[in-house]
């Protein structure tokens, strides 16, 4: 199906900010494979529960949770860049492999494109992954990219991605649409302001103020986009 070219008017959302990991691709089981690698490589085991903990953070609040998980509530700073260098390593070779998309992000990306929005890519994921990912997602679908390592420290949960983003495009984020499928991302994009299109992937997202939740990105409109903003 063709992406709509509806017309824009002055009530449409000032940009659409995207999440990646979860929310474009489907790439969160991806990250399951360095995560419990490194897990059993430290001679321990990642639980479910500190799996999901990890959903949507970026890779030292992953590794922090890793290092307790396996008896290390204090790694040293040698071993959280060890096990940083080694995940990094690792999912580089998983990202240049086929990465799966989440059910109708190819045409919600064109959609958004071609009603001329203005876009952000806001992901935990950092930089040198990103770039490998965006062979596959498309750098011409993203006015800006903001990454894990770019923000800081002041990563997800905390709104600084987001506030980022909006500087970068010259936006207020109250006028804005974020499009999130993790709680850690969710909260992220309420805190700095924008409204949330939020779509579960693989963990639950509790209700609360401006998000709006669907089942799937297959279908999105730019008048439901509209909708949320209006």
């Amino acid at each position: 199906m063709p992406a709509e070219t509806e017309p824009r008017s002055p009530d449409t959302p000032a940009a659409v900010l995207w999440d990646l990991d979860g929310t474009i691709l489907d790439s969160e089981k991806l990250w399951d494979i360095p995560l419990y690698e490194l897990t059993e490589k430290l001679g321990g085991q990642l639980s479910s529960a500190t799996r999901q903990a990890m959903v949507g953070t970026n890779v030292m609040v992953t590794l922090r949770l890793l290092y307790t998980e396996v008896g290390i509530p204090d790694p040293s700073p040698e071993q959280v860049a060890d096990g940083a260098a080694w995940i990094d390593r690792r999912m580089a070779e998983v990202f240049r492999q086929d990465l799966p998309w989440r059910p109708g992000a190819v045409a919600a990306l064109a959609t958004v494109r071609a009603a001329g929005f203005r876009t952000a890519l806001v992901t935990s994921t950092e930089r040198e992954l990103t770039e490998i990912a965006l062979d596959t997602v498309g750098r011409q679908n993203f006015d800006v990219t903001v990454c894990g390592d770019e923000v800081d420290g002041r990563n997800k949960p905390l709104p600084e991605p987001y506030l980022k983003a909006c500087r970068l495009l010259g936006v207020d984020p109250a006028r804005c649409v974020a499009i999130e499928d993790s709680p850690t991302g969710v909260a992220s994009a309420v805190a700095a302001g924008a409204t949330v299109l939020v779509v579960p992937c693989e963990v639950d997202v509790e209700q609360g103020e401006r998000r709006v939740f669907r089942t799937s990105l297959a279908g999105l409109t730019v008048a439901d986009l509209t909708a949320l903003v209006g």
